[in-house]
């Protein structure tokens, strides 16, 4: 850890913001080159939305199996500190002429919201969530299961600490006698703390599109369309059935449609741009349904099939010999019979523009990305005003730079991209921020203060 003018205010070489597989991947090549990296994550475990996954395509491989050492490397890491449900509140910058060695060049004011548990002392042994009288829809499994007023926020959670859903406690003490080391503490309150950082890599990811921006789809008014997480969710081996299951009734669905680009390519929505997932993990879901449901008929509605990367377009043509339908159409919108089936009015493109009506268990609506968070009034750094992604100057010859000196950017707060994007950007930036910091240290004269060479104007 490095010296600071605050004897209070500890001080890194860098600061990842957002604990998912890219903000985790660039802490750690960071953290393995020797520099000191803190790793700031809102919500109480890291691993972000990949972890929730069942599968990657194209090669099938367990999500969990890939996330979870990843995950556990950051927290054993000896150069990295992870910092856990815990907000960004305000960046301050340092002048870096007037700095001295070892200083930081941004503050950064944080705010550690209440588990209403000793993390030092919790064990993760979830006797607290064992006895709570407390059920609520689970978070991790978008409302599909149940989790207690206090829990582990899920199996493979890094850290392994117990966090406390105080809005809805009884305070009925029976977590707290449960506890066998008295880690409950219902007085604890938001601390706030600030520290240094030489450099930030932002790492805010991404959410989906929400299912319910196209009305004519039903999405949130009807039961049987759904997002494409709960499938995702539905299909783990952590997931909370067990089995694939509609979400009305409990039915094992027997027809399952797909619409695709229904939160891309939209400018009804102001989204025009193509989020290149989405064929993707429609194809991989309808594969991995098809080996949980083989008697089930899948069809997957497209304007268009995007298979841009390496083995993707072979993992397309294996989905059609597996005997999934492809067909060519627009959905115009979806409504439900009687029985809470799902009816697609579609218009069969490659069939003289025919208009058919089809019934459905179970539809899939294939959401794009949107950014997660907005960074320009926090750490004052460009979006593009077509997307509000956040804006690389140099895309082709620094994928990782933002638009201001010492701000670095990873995964997909860049723009939508699949795992193995994400994870190479991570590299970049990685290496990106670590040849910043490397010049950072060159620029210091022999009386310990910082001078402006020609070595930080050929880097910014």
């Amino acid at each position: 850890m490095l010296q600071s003018t605050s004897p209070n205010q500890p001080c890194y070489d860098a600061l990842v913001v957002g604990g998912g597989i890219a903000g985790m991947q660039t802490a750690l090549d960071l953290a393995d080159q020797g520099y000191q990296v803190v790793l700031v994550e809102k919500e109480a475990s890291i691993g972000g939305k990949m972890i929730a996954l069942s599968k990657v395509f194209p090669t099938l491989d367990c999500c969990s199996c890939i996330t979870t050492p990843k995950m556990s490397a950051v927290a054993h890491h000896e150069n990295i500190t992870l910092l856990t449900y815990c907000d960004v509140l305000a960046v301050e910058a340092v002048d870096a002429a007037i700095a001295e060695q070892g200083e930081s060049v941004f503050t950064i004011h944080l705010r550690k919201k209440p588990r209403y548990v000793d993390e030092e002392a919790c064990t993760g042994c979830r006797q607290c969530e064992y006895a709570c009288p407390i059920d609520l829809p689970t978070a991790f499994d978008l409302g599909l299961g149940a989790q207690r007023a206090i829990r582990v926020p899920f199996s493979t959670a890094v850290p392994q600490k117990a966090v406390l859903d105080i809005e809805n406690c009884l305070f009925c003490g029976k977590c707290e006698k449960a506890c066998p080391h008295g880690c409950i503490d219902f007085t604890q309150t938001a601390q706030e703390f600030s520290i240094g950082a030489r450099a930030i890599v932002l790492a805010t990811g991404y959410e989906l599109t929400p299912v319910g921006a196209k009305a004519e789809y039903g999405a949130g008014q009807l039961a049987n369309v759904v997002s494409p997480m709960v499938v995702e969710r539905l299909l783990a081996p952590t997931g909370p059935y067990g089995h694939v299951l509609r979400p009305s009734d409990g039915k094992e669905p027997d027809s399952i449609a797909y619409v695709q680009c229904a939160g891309s390519r939209d400018a009804s929505l102001g989204i025009e741009y193509c989020s290149r997932i989405c064929c993707m993990y429609a194809i991989k879901q309808a594969m991995l349904l098809s080996g949980a449901l083989p008697l089930a008929d899948i069809t997957i509605y497209y304007m268009d099939i995007r298979t841009f990367g390496k083995g993707y377009e072979q993992f397309y043509q294996n989905a059609r010999a597996m005997g999934i339908e492809f067909v060519k159409g627009k959905v115009a919108r979806i409504h439900e019979d009687e029985a809470h089936n799902p009816v697609v009015r579609v218009e069969l493109i490659d069939d003289g523009s025919r208009v058919v009506e089809q019934t459905h268990d179970l539809v899939v609506l294939s959401t794009g990305m949107v950014p997660a968070y907005n960074p320009q009034e926090l750490y004052g750094v460009a979006v593009a005003e077509a997307d509000g992604f956040i804006n690389q100057p140099a895309p082709n010859l620094a994928p990782g730079r933002t638009g201001r000196t010492g701000i670095f950017v990873t995964g997909t707060a860049a723009g939508p991209m699949d795992i193995v994007d994400s994870i190479v950007l991570a590299g970049a930036a990685a290496a990106e921020t670590a040849a910043y910091l490397q010049s950072k240290k060159l620029l210091v004269s022999g009386n310990g203060h910082h001078v402006t060479p020609e070595v930080e104007l050929s880097y910014v």
